[in-house]
This record gives structure tokens, C-alpha cells and sequence, in this order.
């Protein structure tokens, strides 16, 4: 029996005789060669098929052989550098697992329309992979991180009978006799009860955000993380952000780079993604967009061409912090300097991607938090149990969303969100 072996493990099998398994990628001919490129998940393989080295039945199904038709081929691992991965295979043995008959998505141009309705088949071709590639690694690196730092994982609910964050959101549904519950817009009320029994927790799952966008920035169903800290004020909260972001990043460069390089993601700006990153308050935000002839009133919230400019004037990331309280949600500490202020932070990224991490510090002090859910026409009764983690050992604390498929946009410098999940959900698309 030849070893079985994956693309990726051939720089152990040099002058070996092994078998592998995939689907035909590509293939070109050049006379009595047959080139068939040999896709596995791993990587890429250029299998050679000469005609005097196999028999004529063979050449002859290397010939016939479709893109996207899976088998399995037997040769020789030879190192070629001017091939693609370095290695090629010389082949003694072909044999079809399963036919592919007129795969839809070809080597040519195809719109973004028909790409998405093939969704199932578009995550095969390259860039795909390379960027599915890269979000595995930056979730495994979230996972690292806060697995490293003493945090622990604590799964919220997704069904939940109350908003976080404003109820226009919200997508509602009946939940048998106990009337409307809704889907999560984010974990981290939860996270707040999980920080008081273990201190440093942090959440990781999809969200879901019922807002009628149809931005490149946007999509229905999303994934978040979301670390909380007790006994972290504000500053701890941005220092701990600034240290996840360039672990994050600084990884990705080490050891995504042949995803990096298929992508032709210019690293200029990630290689920059080093502490410290600047920091600037709301009204210093503001005074940059009027500089740049932005019509801006101080108290509104910053759209997506305002998050822009304020980005551009930096080449790292930049920490926004101390925001109008108008503008931010019920939970957010208020600064004591300035009762207009909730102590809150934004992190933009640069290049234009906008914001990536959300975070506050959290009202820890019971009246006034009572006073908050009021002011909003929330209904206390669903808030009780918040409450009572002001009521049993209340303290300090805060804590940040990152949203992943923002992260991954930004790394792999992506145009549109939807390439960065395998199966986009849109306010137009919930197929396939």
C-alpha cells in the first residue's frame, strides 16, 4: 500500500511513491504532458501525467478528466520550485472517484449575483479558501488569547426574552406559551453575570442584528466575541483591546501568509497594527471631521463615511472613546468629569473598514442603572436579574464586542462582508 498523504505533508515525502485524494482544480496540456492541478483542502498540487510513463487508458481518462471531478492519484514527489507549492507529483496511477459534468462557476467572470446563489460551490475556489483559511486562524487566535490570559469561556443564550442594545433591532418570534422572545443581538449581559462568578470571561457565538442594511459593512447573522472583566475600568478596557488586536493581526501575518499573498493583501497597514494605537476622545473626533469640511453637529453619532475619515488620518487602528451617552446604550458607566460622556470606546480600523470593536465601561451602581432602564422605556421585570448583579457584590467592571467578520474583512482586505462567513445572511439573502 502507497502512504496516503495531504498536500500539505509532502515536503516529508520527497522521492516517495504516495497516494493522494482532491478534485481537479484546473489542468492544461502540452503535447504528450497532461498537467492536472490536484486541489485537497490542503493546498494545490501539479500532477504530471506523461504519456510513455502511464498506460494509454490513463493518458486518456487525464485527458477527459472535468474540473471539479473528484480522484485519487499515485506518483512520485519530486520538489519544483516554479510550481505552484513547490512540489509536483509524477504519476503512475489515476483513478475517478466522482464526476463533475458542467461545473456552473468556470474560469471566467461571473457576477456577484450568480457567485452568492452558488454559494455551496464558490467556497471551493481559491480566494474563498484562502479567506475561510484566514477567519479559522483568527478565531483560533481569539481562542488563544483569552484561553493564555486567564479568561474563561461562558456561552450565553441565543434565545433571550429582552434587548441589550434597543429593540428596533430585534428579530422577535413566539416562544410557546411564554409569549415573544428574540434572537441575541449580543452576549454580553450575560458575560456581565459570568465576570461576577469567574471574573474574566469572555462569550464567542453568532449574533443577530435586525437592521435594514444593505452595506458592505452589514449582515444579518454575525459572529462576536465578547470579553468582560470585573474590577476594569475604561482604560484597562482599551488597554486589553489594544494588546487582543495586534495578537490577533500579528499572527495572521505569521502564519497565514501564502493565504495573505493569494489574496494580494498589501501589508503595509497590518504590519503597523503594534502598540500603542492613538487615542482620541469623541470631541477630538469631531474637531477632525470639521477640519476636513465635514458638517458634523457634537452629540450625533458617526456614520460610515465619518468612521472613514477619522481612520485616515492615522495608519493603525484608532481607539474613539467618551461618547455622548445620547447616542450609546442604558448600560454604560457615565464619565464622572462629564455626565454628557458615557464612558465608552470605539476601535476603527484603518483603510476605510470602520469600526471592529465596540466597549464601555459598565454602570455598576444599582439606582442609577434603575434610573437608565426607565429613561430607555425598558421593562424592568426582564431587566430583575440584571439587576441583581448590582444588588449581591456589585463592582467595577467592562468589557468589548469584537465582530469577527469585520476582522476578517479588514485582514484579508475584502470590498464586501459576505465573502468572509460561508453562508452570508443579508436582509435580501437567506439562501443557501
Amino acid at each position: 500500500m502507497k502512504p496516503e498523504v495531504y498536500i500539505n505533508e509532502l515536503y516529508k515525502h520527497v522521492g516517495e511513491t504516495v497516494t493522494l485524494k482532491g478534485w481537479l482544480y484546473n489542468k492544461r496540456s502540452s503535447g504528450k504532458v497532461k498537467f492536472l492541478i490536484l486541489r485537497d483542502g490542503t493546498g494545490y498540487l501539479q500532477c504530471v501525467v506523461f504519456k510513455g510513463n502511464v498506460p494509454e487508458e490513463i493518458f486518456e481518462l487525464a485527458d477527459k478528466i472535468t474540473q471539479e471531478t473528484s480522484f485519487e492519484v499515485t506518483g512520485k514527489v519530486k520538489e519544483e520550485q516554479r510550481a505552484i507549492g513547490g512540489y509536483e507529483l509524477d504519476v503512475t496511477g489515476l483513478k475517478v472517484i466522482g464526476w463533475a459534468h458542467n461545473y456552473p462557476i468556470t474560469p471566467k467572470e461571473h457576477g456577484i449575483e450568480f457567485l452568492i446563489d452558488h454559494r455551496h460551490l464558490w467556497v471551493r475556489s481559491k480566494k474563498q479558501v484562502a479567506i475561510l483559511k484566514i477567519r479559522h486562524r483568527i478565531v483560533k487566535a481569539i481562542r488563544d488569547f483569552f484561553d493564555e490570559r486567564g479568561f474563561t469561556l461562558f456561552d450565553p443564550p441565543i434565545i433571550t426574552p429582552n434587548a441589550s442594545e434597543g429593540t428596533s433591532t430585534l428579530f422577535e418570534m413566539e416562544y410557546f406559551d411564554l409569549g415573544k422572545a428574540y434572537l441575541t443581538q449580543s452576549g454580553q449581559l450575560y458575560a456581565e453575570a459570568g465576570a461576577m462568578a469567574l471574573s474574566k470571561v469572555y462569550t464567542f457565538g453568532p449574533t443577530f442584528r435586525a437592521e435594514k442594511s444593505k452595506t458592505r459593512r452589514h449582515l444579518t447573522e454575525f459572529w462576536m466575541v465578547e470579553p468582560e472583566m470585573a474590577f476594569y475600568d475604561l482604560n484597562d478596557d482599551m488597554d486589553l483591546a489594544e494588546e487582543f488586536l495586534e495578537y490577533i493581526v500579528q499572527t495572521v501575518i505569521q502564519e497565514r501568509a501564502e493565504e495573505l499573498k493569494i489574496l494580494e493583501r498589501d501589508l503595509t497597514y497590518l504590519e503597523k497594527v503594534k502598540r500603542p494605537f492613538p487615542r482620541v476622545s469623541y470631541s477630538e473626533a469631531v474637531e477632525i471631521l470639521k477640519k476636513n469640511n465635514v458638517d458634523f453637529e457634537w452629540g450625533d453619532d458617526f456614520g460610515a463615511p465619518d468612521e472613514t475619515i477619522i481612520s485616515e488620518q492615522f495608519d493603525k487602528p484608532v481607539m474613539i472613546h467618551r461618547y455622548p451617552a445620547e447616542v450609546k446604550a442604558f448600560y454604560m458607566k457615565r464619565d464622572p468629569e462629564d455626565e454628557r460622556l458615557a464612558l465608552a470606546v470605539d476601535v476603527l480600523a484603518p483603510e476605510g473598514y470602520g469600526e471592529i470593536i465596540g466597549g464601555s465601561q459598565r454602570e455598576d451602581d444599582l439606582d442609577i442603572l434603575l434610573q437608565r432602564i426607565k429613561e430607555h422605556n425598558l421593562p424592568q421585570e426582564y431587566f430583575e436579574w440584571y439587576l441583581d448583579l448590582r444588588r449581591y457584590g456589585s463592582v467595577p467592571h467592562s468589557g468589548f464586542g469584537l465582530g469577527l467578520e469585520r476582522t476578517v474583512a479588514w485582514i484579508c482586505g475584502l470590498e464586501h462582508i459576505r465573502e468572509t462567513i460561508p453562508f452570508p445572511r443579508m436582509i435580501y439573502r437567506n439562501t443557501p
